[in-house]
């Protein structure tokens, strides 16, 4: 077991600040219960949140194909963790939403930043389309954006799993 497997992430103690309505300490949910409900007991974070944007990366890749996919993707909005957990049908949404919310803010911070990039991109990528007229431009458009999105999905799927960049620069080293 390496180092790094072995350390004990925050998710993994008892909660001693978090106190419940009546001043009690709230207990944290065990690594179990975070493996069922497919959210990562080291980070706190569920991939679930990334079929938001592999939902917009599909309809821009079928744009270059079948240009009224467009808009499909024009009707795509941005949601942040939270909501979409709240509008999405996952059985542990409010687990998957409070160990976020508890999550290192470190490994937080750097998702967050990957994804508000990422919803950044969608949402520029959305006003220059509806300014285009001609499928070609929106197709090219399109198949751009997926290159742009596509490795940042993969980099918050990296944090998520708890990989984040030493993954990325261990790689790149041994390549």
């Amino acid at each position: 077991m390496s180092s790094a497997a072995a350390k004990i992430s925050p998710l993994d103690e008892a909660v001693s600040g978090d106190q419940a309505a009546n001043g009690r300490a709230v207990p944290r949910p065990s690594a179990e219960e975070l493996l069922t409900a497919n959210i990562n007991p080291r980070t706190g974070l569920a991939t679930d949140y990334l079929n938001h944007f592999n939902e917009a990366i599909m309809l821009l890749e079928m744009i270059p194909d079948l240009p009224d996919c467009a808009e499909d993707f024009l009707s795509w909005q941005p949601l942040s963790y939270a909501e979409h957990f709240r509008a999405a049908n996952f059985k542990a949404r409010e687990l998957a939403i409070s160990t976020y919310e508890t999550a290192d803010p470190a490994i937080r911070g750097e998702f967050d930043n990957i994804t508000r990039t990422m919803t950044s991109i969608l949402t520029a990528v959305g006003d220059a389309m509806r300014q285009m007229q001609q499928d070609k431009s929106r197709a090219q458009l399109a198949e751009q954006a997926t290159g742009w999105v596509k490795p940042l999905v993969t980099l918050a799927g990296g944090i998520i799993n708890g990989s984040g960049h030493e993954a990325d620069v261990d790689g790149i080293m041994t390549a």
